[in-house]
């Protein structure tokens, strides 16, 4: 059974959110500051995240940061705005995915579902890929770049995954948002999946801006370029 940990103060959408997900089966821990997600959260007793993003001692930002500097556990914001500052914000932090209030709960639901199963199918077939110089070992989620551990959000680790396990084949945006994300994965545009190029290509390319490795492909998307 997976457990979840919620971080909203509306009341409202913490009844609606607790019964649709207790009904599906998860377990649900329910914080409604930054200061009590704190002191509830452990490193391995959660599956998946929701933070909101506003909260009324800080942000869900903050948690974000302090979970991502132990832990790749699958997060998803809740943010009342769109604004693509705070969307970016938070990718760029790590977290997975993000959704705009006010939103269907069977929507958010299958957001959910979807990262639970590409954090759990990550590892299953391979234990490890080696490709220029980069070593990923499935089983423990580790990146390794010339014998140095890398650290990577989970979003960053799936999207290396994809590539390496692709080599020297383009693949477009649709593509890698269909494997990335939901099929029907609208909901991340083009400035999401850059965040993440960007974000990649700075820890993993000894030169960012001349990529040797990840290579974009105009008008076509993405390669994983494999020089050695």
């Amino acid at each position: 059974m997976n457990r979840i940990l919620l971080l909203e103060d509306d009341l409202s959408l913490i009844d609606g959110l607790s019964y649709l997900l207790k009904k599906q089966g998860f377990e649900l821990d329910v914080a409604r500051t930054v200061a009590e997600a704190n002191t509830i959260w452990i490193d391995g007793k959660y599956d998946l995240l929701l933070l909101d993003v506003s909260l009324p001692d800080g942000s869900g930002f903050e948690v974000c940061e302090k979970v991502r500097k132990i832990s790749k556990v699958p997060i998803i914001f809740l943010t009342a705005s769109d604004d693509e500052i705070n969307i970016v914000t938070g990718l760029d932090m790590g977290a997975d995915d993000y959704i705009t209030k006010p939103f269907k709960l069977g929507v958010l639901l299958s957001r959910i579902n979807a990262l639970l199963r590409r954090a759990k199918n990550f590892g299953e077939a391979d234990t490890e890929i080696i490709s220029n110089g980069i070593k990923v070992l499935l089983l423990q989620r580790q990146v390794y770049k010339d014998g140095q551990l890398l650290d990577l959000t989970s979003a960053e680790y799936r999207l290396l995954c994809l590539f390496m396990q692709n080599p020297n084949i383009i693949l477009s945006k649709d593509k890698i948002l269909d494997k990335l994300w939901d099929s029907e994965g609208n909901y991340v545009d083009d400035n999401t999946l850059a965040v993440y190029i960007r974000r990649l290509r700075l820890k993993i390319e000894n030169n960012p801006g001349d990529p040797a490795m990840l290579l974009t492909v105009r008008g076509m998307g993405y390669k994983w370029n494999v020089v050695n």
